[in-house]
């Protein structure tokens, strides 16, 4: 069973940053395509950006030239370097798949707040 263990939240005043980080237990990770996603109370998760296996990046409209994806295939790490983050950002964060989703994992909350 593939295991998603995200880190790097926190509480954060507007404006600051970020850098989230999501380990897979999973082989495969350099062939897959990758993706962060998050959930703010009462809402749905949406999806915030993903990457492709050769790098390929897109971001949420809600989140470019502030959110910034990448992965180290070598250490099976997908990343979220989150800048200047404002009260709307606040949220649950998983890692997970673009598509054909594993098991969600924990989830690392991240409040921004003044």
């Amino acid at each position: 069973q593939v295991q998603l263990v995200e880190s790097g939240g926190g509480l954060v005043q507007p404006g600051g940053s970020l850098r989230l980080s999501c380990v897979v237990s999973e082989t495969i990770f350099r062939s897959i395509t990758m993706a962060w996603y998050r959930q703010a109370p009462g809402k749905q998760r949406e999806l915030v950006a993903s990457i492709s296996s050769g790098g390929s990046t897109n971001h949420a409209d809600s989140v470019k030239g502030r959110f910034t994806i990448s992965r180290d295939n070598a250490k099976n790490t997908a990343y979220l370097q989150m800048n200047n983050l404002k009260p709307e950002d606040t949220a649950v964060y998983y890692c997970n798949r673009r598509i054909s989703l594993w098991n969600w994992g924990q989830g690392t909350q991240v409040t921004v707040s003044s």
